[in-house]
């Protein structure tokens, strides 16, 4: 029987409503930690409203705004030195849920000339995009390549778990001619296989962008990227607790309800390994 099972039905919303201010509590001393405030607040003049930012649930508070700005933040940090270092490129947002990150990083480069295409197999996710005013194809990940949807930026974020094949996937787009690709995936300790649905045994219906596939770490990803055509040029990692507080602490709690935090790569096209594999699609 779990602890879930012996709160009685009418205290769960108040444990939840403590949870969610202790966890936000962990994330803004997460954000000031590793120097991610400032964005956080360019985000948030960029991208007013989150609400609608997913298909499947609203965020609806705010512990779960924060937490998705916070995050989101560092990805726009992860993708800025490259995009300034290529102004006017091509840069495709693949698995785009509302075109946030464009708008943020359109926000952040004003003069940097880039075109930015969202990418998502959800035609509600276009409908987001497109209303932001910014340029959608309605396409799966995997299909990038017939479509001849190019780039001379890829953007990955928090969308490899869910892709049935992302060896192949990242090899296509290493074949492409693309100059890098900015990847983040969720900061696993262990490579492990999700389908939580499968393992608890609920029978629903379910769509690519609610269910995890393969959660990488980050030693697997970095060998299964070279192996698919890639080197790696830098790796970050975002906490969603801090290391020097006591609100440490909530990393178990992180790790067991979510995440610890994102694992971020940037990686530029390299075929030393991926050349010597014969096995190719």
């Amino acid at each position: 029987m779990g602890l879930k099972t012996l709160v009685p039905e009418s205290l769960r919303p108040a444990l939840r409503r403590g949870r969610e201010r202790l966890l936000l509590s962990s994330l803004r001393a997460a954000v000031r930690e590793q120097g991610l405030t400032e964005g956080v607040a360019s985000h948030e003049r960029a991208v007013q409203d989150l609400s609608d930012h997913y298909s499947d649930f609203r965020i609806d508070s705010e512990f779960l705004n924060y937490k998705v700005r916070a995050q989101q933040a560092f990805q726009v940090s992860l993708a800025l030195a490259t995009l300034a270092e290529n102004p006017g490129a091509v840069v495709a947002d693949i698995g785009d849920s509302s075109g946030a990150h464009a708008a943020a990083l359109k926000a952040a480069l004003p003069d940097g000339g880039h075109r930015f295409l969202s990418v998502n197999l959800d035609p509600e996710a276009i409908k987001r995009v497109r209303a932001r005013g910014l340029e959608a194809e309605l396409c799966r990940a995997e299909d990038l390549d017939s479509r001849g949807i190019r780039a001379d930026v890829f953007l990955c974020f928090e969308t490899l778990e869910h892709l049935s094949d992302p060896v192949n996937f990242l090899h296509r787009l290493s074949e492409t001619s693309c100059r890098r690709l900015i990847l983040t995936v969720p900061y696993v300790v262990n490579t492990r296989i999700g389908l939580h649905h499968v393992r608890g045994g609920l029978k629903k219906k379910v769509s690519p962008e609610s269910v995890h596939l393969v959660e990488f770490c980050p030693g697997d990803l970095k060998v299964l990227a070279k192996h698919a055509g890639w080197a790696v040029e830098s790796e970050r990692i975002y906490r969603q607790y801090p290391l020097r507080s006591v609100l440490r602490s909530t990393r178990r709690i992180w790790r067991s309800w979510d995440f610890e935090g994102v694992y971020g790569l940037v990686l530029r096209p390299d075929r030393t390994w991926s050349s010597l594999y014969t096995g190719w699609t």
